[in-house]
């Protein structure tokens, strides 16, 4: 690889502006040039990221000879096709999560890039962030002995950008289980470390009755060793602008505990109540750079198989919560 590696972003949205930021922030790397379907944003955003070369077609910027890797952002129903293009192109891929809407198309993708010797690994920030490295690495130092049981919450209002957004759509988000609930469900199966083999789930339209997807989510995660994880996601808080987080770990000798208010500060103003940030680091920018050693030789902080396995929950609690039952890992579509 050469010196600074060249990073083609797919997609404008607001989540690339977060990953073209963690590119800035970085002394191995460099933005070679952006792709997306509308051509006024990708003008817009490449005029705004040093006139950066841009375009409408993803296979003329794979094609672009100072492009070495790739940052995907675009709508999850779209990462089957483009990192299958990818793959195809000999290009190292950071995708936002989840992987696939489908554990057949994750499973493809996973396939493809081993085949073809480059590094995929999906963001799923929360591994980066300092509270998530924190816990895994208490627990890897024996704090609490043996993990048996994590609760995780991450509770928060979002304001939709519209009824028409792919966000909402359950057929272009796979749901919010996938969209928004894989970073629990991954965070907690990380830390304890465990296989899991059943998925018990319910969810509701808080927000309003309209929405097509449930914005609130209980699930409850069991694994091959007896232990259990019990997340909750929700973006139908109100005020939108308070933000919580709740995390707890037992084991046999030990308990880790947050509690919502434990990395944070009351901020009232007169635009309503809400938190300090936390002063906690950029889990993106670590997320980058994590992907950066693994371009260049170094284990995967987050495994495509981790990857596939957090498609996989996501899938089992769409389906518990359709049918009202448990889902055994394993066994949804």
């Amino acid at each position: 690889m050469p010196s600074s590696i060249g990073i083609l972003l797919v997609g404008a949205g607001f989540i690339a502006d977060v990953h073209s930021a963690a590119v800035a922030a970085s002394s191995r790397a460099h933005l070679a040039g952006i792709v997306d379907a509308d051509p006024g944003r990708a003008a817009a955003f490449a005029r705004s990221h040093g006139a950066v070369p841009y375009t409408v077609d993803l296979a003329e910027a794979l094609a672009w000879p100072n492009v070495d890797a790739v940052v995907v952002c675009t709508p999850n129903d779209t990462h089957r096709r483009i990192g299958a293009q990818v793959a195809a192109a000999g290009k190292h891929l950071l995708i936002e999560k989840p992987l696939a809407t489908t554990l057949a198309d994750a499973r493809a993708l996973a396939a493809e890039f081993a085949a073809a010797g480059r590094v995929l690994v999906a963001a799923h920030s929360h591994r980066h962030h300092a509270y998530g490295r924190a816990v895994k690495e208490a627990i890897e130092a024996g704090a609490v002995g043996r993990p048996r049981h994590a609760r995780l919450a991450i509770l928060g209002g979002w304001i939709w950008t519209g009824w028409d957004a792919w966000a909402a759509d359950p057929v272009r988000s796979g749901g919010h289980a996938l969209h928004n609930g894989v970073h629990v469900l991954d965070l907690v199966t990380w830390w304890l470390g465990g296989d899991p083999v059943r998925v018990f789930a319910r969810g509701r339209r808080q927000t309003a009755a309209e929405l097509r997807i449930y914005d609130y989510l209980e699930m409850v995660v069991e694994y091959a060793d007896g232990a259990v994880s019990v997340c909750e996601m929700s973006r139908a808080h109100r005020p939108g602008s308070f933000g919580l987080r709740e995390l707890l770990v037992t084991g046999t000798g030990g308990v880790i505990r947050q509690d919502w208010d434990g990395e944070s500060s009351f901020l009232h103003t007169e635009g309503g109540t809400g938190l300090v940030p936390a002063a906690g680091g950029d889990g993106f920018t670590a997320q980058f750079e994590s992907w950066l050693d693994a371009i260049g030789g170094a284990p995967s902080a987050m495994p495509v198989a981790d990857a596939v396995r957090a498609v996989e929950l996501g899938v089992a609690v769409e389906e518990s919560i359709a049918s009202g039952r448990p889902v055994a890992v394993g066994a949804a579509a």
